[in-house]
């Protein structure tokens, strides 16, 4: 049997998970089960990360299996800033309670989280952590499951220029929780500014869909039926030349998910629609706290 080589902050993070989060923990009736789960760029320690809807999201949600596909803190912006609010604690406390009550656990570090990356291979507070991982799925399809930031150009080769366009990123992001707090004040749903924005301008839209094509691509040379990845901070599905290739989105601007169903079905979560779904419907009882 194989060796699991453990951080030295391990009984650390036991004792986190013991404590209690600053939002509890809730669930309305049965939690929707899923084979599997993938969630990535989160962006922790950022203003921009919606922590709110990814809570909530956690709360009504379970998985046999979940993957962290990268950018789950952003290291970038804590090296200038740093800012973490209770309701990022309570997503960690999330995360680290699936782990203790048997949801295995694969962590694949981003750019933004590069610093774990360095920890790859071993395992802390019961989360592997793992440069990228191949999944089967239900229906037996083997999927390359990465990051994606590996064939990101500018990531690569003009890492300044990143930085550079991670700052005009955080203006929008600003402008976004203006927007919001507006349609709030209406009763309005969540709407992602720079998710439209991105759909609109043309260079956004081709930097995409050549992103897409290349993670395919490499995804195909390696001999597999697929691949997921995060990074780009869309959520979609294509078949391209062959490879089924899907994105799980982010949980700052889209608020999305990838998830797997029991029989190897693939589905794309956007979970302020069903959130707008759930308080549309009068038959949904109110939320109780969890046992």
């Amino acid at each position: 049997m194989a060796t699991i080589t453990r951080l030295p902050f391990d009984g650390e993070l036991a004792d986190f998970v013991t404590s209690q989060p600053a939002v509890p923990e809730r669930t309305v009736g049965e939690r929707n089960q899923y084979r599997t789960i993938w969630i990535s760029d989160i962006h922790l320690g950022t203003r921009g990360c919606n922590a709110g809807m990814l809570i909530d999201f956690l709360d009504h949600v379970d998985s046999e299996t979940m993957y962290l596909v990268g950018d789950i803190i952003d290291g970038w912006k804590m090296r200038r800033k740093f800012y973490w609010p209770e309701a990022h604690n309570d997503i960690v406390w999330r995360l680290l309670k699936r782990a203790k009550r048997g949801t295995r656990m694969i962590y694949i570090p981003g750019n933004h989280d590069e610093m774990f990356r360095q920890f790859t291979g071993l395992h802390f507070g019961g989360v592997e952590i793992v440069r990228r991982a191949i999944h089967e799925t239900a229906d037996g399809r083997r999927l390359l499951v990465l990051h994606g930031d590996e064939f990101d150009a500018i990531t690569l080769s003009h890492k300044w220029l990143a930085h550079l366009g991670d700052v005009a990123y955080e203006g929008m992001m600003t402008l976004n929780r203006w927007v919001n707090a507006w349609r709030r004040t209406f009763n309005m749903p969540y709407w992602s500014l720079s998710k439209h924005a991105k759909a609109k301008v043309k260079n956004a839209v081709e930097f995409i869909s050549n992103f897409e094509e290349i993670v395919a691509k490499a995804a195909g040379a390696r001999g597999v039926d697929g691949v997921i990845a995060g990074h780009i901070h869309t959520a979609d599905y294509r078949r391209i030349d062959g490879i089924d290739y899907y994105n799980d989105g982010d949980w700052v601007e889209g608020c999305t998910a990838l998830v797997e169903h029991f029989d190897g079905r693939m589905e794309i979560l956007h979970w302020a629609d069903e959130m707008a779904k759930r308080d549309a419907d009068p038959a949904v009882p109110a939320d109780r706290a969890a046992a």
